[in-house]
């Protein structure tokens, strides 16, 4: 979640890499991905729809896993340049979703200067919103005890 360490010059791992890309910014993803589509020749849609999932969560005192409830996602997976290319997003935008793919297409075929430097901006900007998120949540904690 916190990327203040990470090294601009190393590639990012495919989990990593689509947890980035399932919380970057819309335009800017694609851009990118309107720059890296051109070097993956015939993209084959496999998939393109939206649907409902569940959301798993752990109970934190019983250690317990639930489902919360659902939530609308959209999904898109390609083939192209004799790779796949998955997104996922919360959400309807199956556009959005489309260009996370083929971003996870092209990156699997090899991470660009340009890939991996649009990978650490968006991870950058996303610990510094969670950073200031993780704030706002500890001011309004209460301890109980000093009551």
């Amino acid at each position: 979640m916190f990327d203040q360490g990470e090294d601009p010059a190393q590639p990012f791992d495919h989990a990593r890499l689509l947890d980035v890309l399932a919380r970057a910014d819309s335009d800017r993803l694609a851009a990118l991905a309107e720059g890296v589509l051109a070097s993956l020749g015939p993209v084959e849609v496999v998939q393109s729809r939206t649907g409902l999932v569940m959301l798993p969560m752990r109970d934190t005192v019983q250690g317990t896993d639930f489902h919360l409830g659902e939530v609308l996602m959209a999904e898109a997976h390609i083939r192209a340049a004799g790779t796949e290319g998955y997104g996922m997003i919360v959400g309807r935008d199956l556009t959005r979703a489309m260009a996370m793919a083929v971003v996870d297409a092209a990156a699997s075929l090899g991470q660009t200067p340009e890939i991996r430097a649009f990978l650490h901006r968006e991870a950058a900007e996303q610990a510094a919103t969670d950073t200031a998120r993780l704030r706002e949540v500890e001011a309004t904690r209460v301890d109980m005890e000093t009551f």
